[in-house]
């Protein structure tokens, strides 16, 4: 299928950037010429049609306007844009600035003087063609015509009234013969044109002579309102122009006008009614003429503004256009070299000149030729150290995982004591922040003991740097006491030999294994110590039982008594506190069968709400509560002993509560079982001594029942621990896993 041209110029390739800067260079002028020439078409346009169409006119002086604004904007476009560059420290910029003002002054003075001296020719020249004498002259002409014609109808009234005052003074019947000679005597005696009379309702007699009379009557009652004159009698007098011969025609009343109207007219010569319109209509359009006499003289100025603009473009566009041929070889090596430093060595300059600017070109390759040929050198050795560094990130990031993953607690320091190193496990351990560590002293990551094993370390490693110290710190964390086992050695080698000796603090939380070992110890003694009290006390508690029957009455002894019964119930004492260790130290290895927790609490929740109603016992199951792997009898005797402690806490309280809470922990994959009572609670010291065996508050207790707990927990892979709640009391949280 044959491209279509949309598809051919979507496909073209791009214009290079000298190309497209000419045909823009090239519309613009263009498009300046076509102005250039359209403003000074409308300026002889408007000239021609000056005082013929004043609409027009304004409309093209304001597109002449429009037009001015468009050359002023090419000619501020090419200022600005060479400002721009100015500013930008564009090479070659300042040379164009002061040739482009150069040319641009050399033009303004001569441009300015004949500015200067055609617009006062301007100035002087419309206001001559405008001056007051010319207007006041015409209207005094019209002034005197007006003047004649007033003073020829105040002739024309005087004869008429003389007229009527004859034919009054001769008693004529009015319009009789005698009226009609009198009228035929004072036409030719006072020179009147026509005379004659009219009767009120408008018709002629007694008129002399009669044809003219009829014709100038016929256009006169046109311009005279009869009705009215009937109504307010009074002298009217009208202006005609009859046969190149103009009249004054007056109209007199005769008897307040119930008689008719004497019609006189007068001849006042042959034009002058022409002339004296012409008049008018002359100064009417010279008054429209003189109020566009600032638009005309705008006009001009604006006409003298655009040619010398005109000038001052074309000498504007000479200097760019010869700044740009002269700076051209500087751009270009100024391109180069911003090529060069963004890395590009491959550029090169034509030589096509003989002269300094191409000894310049040709000394800028033989640079571009020598910074390539370094740049390859220093790209070979560029790659030699990328790939040694890349080895090195790679062993950090591999040591970084290392100290991340490993379950030891790791801290290095420099020579003088900062800290450079905090990973996670450490991080876990002492609750502290890495990023807020690092870079400060050491003693800022604990205290007491630890820092102070630290300083001294760090004193004694820089005399001696192959020693190497192992200690057990106990150290007072946040919210318990820990115990460490503590590694520090001496970093030698590389930088360290150099400026002193670090430190490597490698340290475990030992303090579980301790009570583990505890616990171990514990169960061993509480076995030989079971074994070794069961046997003497079955014999002693018979023994006694035996007197007190054989001797109690014989006897007849009170001491004797109470003496017996107390070595019975000692013994008895003696017995449940060995069934306890026995029980403790042999207990049964958990059976883990999958099943649903809840049904198990709420059996143990409901049994103690029957044993001890003085306290309200509650049960919050999570529902969805995915089953789990437990010993059903192994985590009763656990619930039984917590709820039993609850109890025993909340003796003699009226609002004694006690809420057991089982939830789903799926991020961690733990079913979480607390138990929580608003009795006494505990202190600090008695939480962290909480779980070991024969430690108790009771002064009945062996110590042994959350040391049973801990272990049976510990054996389903969970976790206990007691916490204090709000406001009072405590709380013991289980923690199992789900699998």
């Amino acid at each position: 299928m044959e491209p279509t041209p949309e598809h051919r110029a979507a496909a073209a390739p791009p214009l290079p950037p000298e190309l497209r800067e000419r045909q823009r260079r090239k519309r613009e002028i263009g498009i300046a010429l076509a102005g250039m020439l359209v403003i000074v078409v409308l300026t002889w346009v408007e000239l021609r049609l000056l005082g013929v169409n004043s609409y027009l006119f304004l409309g093209l002086v304001n597109l002449n306007i429009i037009l001015l604004l468009l050359v002023l904007f090419v000619v501020g476009r090419n200022g600005v844009k060479l400002l721009l560059e100015r500013r930008r420290n564009v090479l070659g910029s300042r040379l164009r600035t002061r040739l482009v003002l150069a040319f641009i002054l050399l033009s303004l003075v001569p441009v300015a003087l004949m500015f200067y001296v055609s617009a006062k020719f301007v100035q002087t020249s419309v206001d001559y063609w405008f001056k007051s004498q010319v207007e006041d002259s015409m209207e005094q002409s019209l002034e005197i015509g007006r003047a004649f014609y007033q003073s020829a109808q105040a002739r024309v009234e005087q004869r008429g009234r003389e007229v009527l005052a004859q034919v009054a003074a001769a008693h004529y019947g009015w319009g009789g013969r005698n009226m009609d000679t009198h009228l035929a005597e004072s036409l030719r005696e006072y020179g009147l044109a026509v005379v004659g009379v009219i009767s009120p309702e408008g018709r002629a007699q007694n008129t002399h002579p009669p044809q003219v009379f009829d014709r100038v009557w016929s256009e006169a009652r046109t311009k005279v309102n009869l009705e009215d004159l009937r109504k307010n009698p009074r002298y009217v007098s009208v202006m005609l122009s009859t046969s190149g011969n103009d009249l004054i025609v007056g109209l007199l009343p005769v008897d307040e006008g119930r008689a008719g109207f004497l019609v006189l007219g007068e001849s006042i010569g042959g034009g002058l009614m022409y002339k004296l319109d012409q008049v008018a209509r002359g100064l009417d359009e010279y008054k429209k003429l003189r109020k566009l006499k600032y638009p005309w003289k705008m006009t001009l100025y604006l006409t003298l503004g655009v040619m010398s603009l005109l000038i001052v473009l074309g000498a504007s566009w000479f200097g760019f256009r010869l700044a740009k041929e002269i700076s051209a070889p500087v751009q270009a090596m100024a391109a180069g070299t911003e090529r060069i430093a963004k890395g590009d060595l491959s550029v090169r300059l034509d030589d096509t000149a003989d002269d300094e600017l191409g000894s310049l070109v040709r000394s800028f390759n033989r640079m571009a030729e020598d910074l390539e040929a370094g740049q390859k050198r220093l790209l070979d050795a560029q790659e030699r150290m990328a790939q040694q560094y890349e080895e090195l990130e790679r062993r950090g990031r591999y040591i970084e995982a290392v100290l991340d993953n490993i379950t030891s607690g790791v801290v290095s320091t420099d020579a003088s004591g900062r800290i450079g190193t905090v990973n996670k496990a450490a991080e876990a351990m002492l609750g502290v922040n890495a990023e807020q560590l690092v870079g400060r002293k050491a003693q800022h990551l604990v205290r007491g003991e630890f820092a102070e094993l630290l300083t001294g370390a760090l004193k004694h490693l820089a005399k001696v740097p192959e020693a190497r110290w192992t200690r057990q710190i106990d150290l007072q964390l946040k919210d318990r006491g820990a115990r460490f086992l503590v590694n520090l050695v001496g970093l030698t080698g590389g930088d360290a030999q150099a400026e002193g000796t670090g430190l490597v603090a490698v340290f475990e939380d030992i303090t579980e294994l301790e009570k583990v070992q505890r616990l171990a110890a514990w169960q061993e003694v509480a076995q030989r110590i079971a074994h070794e009290i069961k046997n003497p006390l079955t014999p002693i508690k018979l023994s006694a039982q035996r007197l007190m029957r054989k001797f109690s009455a014989v006897a007849n002894d009170k001491s004797f008594d109470d003496c017996a019964a107390l070595i019975v119930r000692e013994a008895e004492r003696l017995q449940q506190m060995v069934a306890e260790f026995s029980g403790y130290a042999k207990l049964p290895e958990v059976q883990l069968v999958p099943g649903d927790l809840p049904p198990l609490l709420a059996e143990v929740v409901g049994t103690f709400a029957t044993a001890h109603r003085g306290i309200r016992w509650e049960l919050d199951a999570a529902p969805g509560l995915p089953p789990l792997p437990f010993d059903a009898e192994g985590l009763r005797k656990v619930f039984i002993n917590l709820l039993t402690n609850a109890a025993e806490a909340l003796e003699g309280r009226q609002d004694g509560r006690v809420l057991v809470r089982a939830a789903h922990d799926p991020a961690r994959g733990l079913a979480r079982i607390s138990v929580e009572d608003n009795g006494p609670g505990f202190t600090q010291e008695e939480r962290a001594r909480m779980f070991e065996p024969y430690f108790s508050r009771k002064k009945t207790g062996t110590g042994l029942g959350l040391t049973i707990v801990r272990s049976i927990v510990t054996d389903h892979k969970g976790q206990v621990r007691v916490e204090a709640a709000r406001p009072s009391g405590s709380i013991f949280m289980v923690e199992l896993p789900l699998a």
